[in-house]
């Protein structure tokens, strides 16, 4: 047997080889890209660090600096003194741990932002915020409050030795207040420093996050004009038929029916006010059947709802209404 059995019975045309490996792609959703996948993750970590190739090196301990090192350190000396007794025997023995939350502020704050100033460097795309504040402020933040509650139990245990000769703080306070103070001077005041300050020194730009943006400019509301009044419709043109009457723009001419009418408006009485009146002697106030319902005279002052001329409609001070018929002498306030 011969290879000639394996041998193609007809040549492949260039054509069909076109049609075989062309394949139809497929379209990609527009909505779920990897362009888009990489920029929302870039927002929500801040991206990736840049690198400014003409700064110096900077050197540390493994991945970490010097400042953070440090930073590390008073720290775990901090949580570890956080389990001795912060008040004597005498006021009650208890650590930062057991007084309700009083821990949170004192030790919790500053292990969080520890945690994550290590977690940016073991992990670069991890947590870079907190809230509007990025890591180092975070830090800032923690370990100054830490320190003024510290102060402020110290501040407590001076006022007790000044009101009760006895200071309650142990050594724990100092030690932590000492700490804490160390804390803020590697987070607030490290920029100030030769050697820590290298760990804020040639630091990519980055975009400020929106809460820490400067704020907007406010200005005053547009103040919206009060629509007009529609002006009188214009007068008709006379039809054939009508006597045409010309009527200037100062004169307007009205009919006897029109003049009837203001006429009656004018001589409309105005509506009648509530007052106060006094009677000079005492006086009977009746219904609408004559009976009589309560006096009033010159010692008090009584409401008239209504002048009906010849007699006062009058309210007493329960509700009753009635009607006053003698007004005469009655003086008007």
């Amino acid at each position: 047997m011969t290879d000639e059995k394996y041998a193609p019975e007809s040549a492949e045309t260039p054509q069909d080889s076109a049609a075989v490996t062309s394949v139809p792609e497929e379209t990609p959703d527009p909505d779920v890209t990897f362009a888009s996948v990489a920029n929302a993750f870039a927002a929500a970590t801040d991206g990736p660090d840049g690198v400014d190739q003409s700064a110096p090196p900077q050197y540390g301990v493994g991945p970490f600096s010097v400042r953070e090192v440090a930073l590390g350190g008073v720290w775990v000396v901090a949580f570890i003194v956080s389990f001795f007794p912060i008040f004597g025997e005498l006021v009650g023995s208890r650590t930062v741990w057991s007084g309700g939350i009083d821990w949170v502020l004192t030790i919790g704050t500053p292990t969080v932002a520890v945690f994550l100033l290590l977690l940016r460097r073991l992990s670069p795309q991890g947590i870079r915020r907190v809230g509007s504040l990025g890591i180092d402020q975070f830090a800032s933040v923690a370990f100054s409050v830490s320190a003024i509650i510290w102060l402020g139990i110290l501040w407590s245990a001076f006022v007790s030795l000044a009101g009760q000769r006895l200071f309650v703080a142990t050594w724990v306070v100092w030690v932590e207040f000492i700490l804490m103070l160390a804390g803020v001077l590697l987070t607030v005041f490290a920029p100030l420093f030769p050697t820590i300050g290298e760990d804020f020194r040639h630091r990519p730009e980055v975009v400020a996050h929106r809460f820490a943006s400067p704020a907007r400019p406010v200005v005053a509301r547009p103040v919206t004009e009060r629509p007009t009044h529609a002006a009188a419709p214009a007068a008709t043109a006379p039809t054939e038929g009508e006597p045409s009457s010309s009527v200037s723009d100062e004169t307007v001419a009205f009919s006897p029916q029109d003049t009837a009418a203001v006429a009656e408006v004018i001589s409309a009485p105005p509506a009648s006010q509530a007052f106060w009146a006094l009677a000079p002697v005492d006086r009977a106030v009746v219904d609408d059947a004559g009976q009589p319902l309560f006096t009033i005279g010159p010692t008090a002052w009584a409401l008239v709802i209504e002048d009906r001329g010849d007699s006062f409609v009058v309210r007493h001070e329960d509700g009753r209404i009635g009607y006053l018929t003698d007004v005469s002498g009655v003086t008007r306030g």
